[in-house]
This record gives structure tokens, C-alpha cells and sequence, in this order.
């Protein structure tokens, strides 16, 4: 495990794990929050079986040529459900767009939330008819264990377990199965993902079929994060950052090129982007603001703050 660039904790001792277990597991996630800002989880309980499908389903997706692959490409929804194509979101910071194209499944509600019509409907695939419908069983998975996640976090944050429960319930999820397409010729300068933070709550993430992905530390270093097979990667994303007024920080990443050599391999990797509704509240936890630690944010609501973000990374016009 020495040679491990992050922590990895086991959720299993959170979830079923007895009054000491559960501190514990609290207090090995809020460290690596702090020190790394991403951690390694393993025993998450999301089926190994289904990961596995979306995976294929997924492959054979972004396999089809683009006539068909653009069918799916919805005006009008930044890119919110169904496919976007090549080189269209970029970081911030950043005019070059990413050498990616992804697939987005999003939520969807079974007990009558009005909430609902607030949600476009998933976009099924003719071809892959069992692509939407994988995605929508995983993306309940990732639903249960970010939710155990948060309550974690909600724990370390002293707000009470249940803080993030009904503000998730029905939130704005993303499941997105991003395709980086073998690389060709000599990027313009642009790389697979450039760095970036994640607009979300937490970010599970799947292990990806290749390396690349990158994380910034607290000193400025750029550490290679390689997960283990069976083990999500979770990260903090700018909403949580928000809340807590930069007590947990978001965290910085990136997915770069591999070496010239590998140049021909695709990569392929499964985020699932922890939304809220987009109602929550974000204003910053009274307790996080201190003289040491001065109010760095006015309140916004999630949904404000997602629509401001999309527009800045191109995918909302």
C-alpha cells in the first residue's frame, strides 16, 4: 500500500460497522479531504456486474460511427442528457475544448416528486437499448452509496447524519460514461481532460480503462491516481466547497495524454456527478465561517450555481 498517491477506506465498516467503526471511517474520509482531497473506496456495495455492463454497453456506443452517435445530441440541454460530441466542454480557464465525448444519464423519479418536471427524460439508444436501462440501475447504486458517503461527511461537518438526505432525495445527478477517442496526431495543446473541479457535491468515479487521471495536491504536486480494481474513486466538488466556505476543498484533477506509445489505446471512464436539488440551499454552514476562515461566498441556490458553471464550460449557451 506504500506506493498508494491516495488513502483508500472501506464503507463497509461505516455502513454496517459498530459506534467506533463508523468514527473511524468519519475520521480516515475527512483526513483525506483534507490532506489529498481524494480517497479510494472500497466494499461500496455498488455490483461489480454492473459496472461491468454499463462498461461494454458503453464501449460499443462510442464504437458506432458519429451519424449515428449524433441522433442522440439533444438542443437545447447543454448536454444534460444523451450524448455530446467531440471536443465540445472545455476547463474554465481554458477556450480549447477536451479530447472527449461523453454520454449523460440523469435522473429519474418513480414516487410523484413534483420534481419531476424539471427533468428532461433519458435518451434511449436504439442500437444499445440496454445501455439507458444498465445506466439507470447503476446510477441507483451510485445514488445509495453516495448517500452513505454524505452522511459521512455530514458527520465529520457536526450538521447532524441526515443533513444532505432530503436535499439529495430526487437530486440532480449525472452518470456519465466519457469516451477519450485513440489520439491521432499531435494535440494542439489541448489535453484528454484539462484540469478542473467538479461543480458537484462528491464525484464517484469508476475505475477507468486506462490511466491518465491526475490530481493537484495541497503542495502543487501532480500525483498519478490508479485505482484498484473494485475500487471507486470519490472526490469533493465545488458545491460541497462552497458550503463548507473552503473547509473541504474542491479538488483539482486532470486526465492527461498518455505516452506517444499509447497514443492508439481509448479510454473510457464512469463518473457519477452527486447532485442536489436544485433548490438546496448553498449559502456557507454558519460553523465554517470564523475570523481565521471569513465568509468567501454569497448564497446561491445549487440550481443557479450548476446553470453559472455550465455556461462556463461551454456546454450552456
Amino acid at each position: 500500500m506504500a506506493n498508494r498517491a491516495i488513502p483508500l477506506v472501506d464503507l463497509s465498516s461505516f455502513v454496517n460497522g459498530n459506534d467506533q467503526q463508523r468514527a473511524e471511517f468519519v475520521s480516515q474520509l475527512g483526513d483525506a479531504f483534507h490532506k489529498i482531497g481524494f480517497v479510494g473506496v472500497i466494499n461500496h456495495g455498488i455490483p461489480k456486474s454492473l459496472i461491468d455492463s454499463f462498461y461494454t454497453n458503453a464501449k460499443s456506443f462510442f464504437a458506432h460511427s458519429l451519424e449515428v452517435k449524433t441522433k442522440y445530441e439533444v438542443p437545447g440541454l447543454a448536454g444534460q442528457r444523451g450524448y455530446t460530441s467531440f471536443g465540445k466542454e472545455h476547463a474554465k480557464q481554458s477556450n480549447v475544448g477536451d479530447l472527449k465525448e461523453f454520454f449523460q444519464i440523469g435522473q429519474t423519479v418513480t414516487d410523484n416528486d413534483p420534481i419531476k418536471s424539471e427533468y428532461p427524460d433519458n435518451v434511449s439508444t436504439t442500437e444499445i437499448p440496454e445501455f439507458t436501462e444498465t445506466g439507470d440501475k447503476l446510477y441507483k447504486e451510485f445514488e445509495k452509496a453516495g448517500s452513505e458517503l454524505l452522511k459521512a461527511i455530514a458527520i465529520h461537518l457536526n450538521i447532524g447524519e441526515n443533513y444532505f438526505k432530503d436535499k439529495i432525495h430526487n437530486g440532480n445527478s449525472i452518470l456519465r460514461a466519457i469516451h477519450y477517442p485513440p489520439i491521432t496526431e499531435e494535440p494542439k495543446n489541448a489535453i484528454r481532460s484539462e484540469q478542473h473541479e467538479d461543480i458537484n457535491l462528491i464525484t464517484l468515479l469508476v475505475g477507468a480503462s486506462a490511466g491518465g487521471l491526475q490530481v493537484l495536491t495541497m503542495e502543487d504536486e501532480w500525483l498519478d491516481v490508479v485505482p484498484e480494481a473494485d475500487e471507486i474513486v470519490i472526490n469533493v466538488g465545488d458545491m460541497l466547497q462552497r458550503l463548507t466556505n473552503n473547509y473541504l476543498k474542491s479538488t483539482t484533477h486532470r486526465v492527461v495524454n498518455p505516452p506517444r506509445e499509447e497514443w492508439h489505446n481509448p479510454r473510457l471512464s464512469i463518473p457519477f456527478f452527486l447532485h442536489p436539488r436544485s433548490t438546496m440551499d448553498l449559502t456557507c454552514l454558519a460553523d465554517c465561517v470564523t475570523s481565521e476562515n471569513p465568509l468567501h461566498y454569497e448564497p446561491i441556490t445549487a440550481g443557479e450555481y450548476l446553470d453559472e458553471r455550465l455556461r462556463e464550460i461551454g456546454l450552456k449557451k
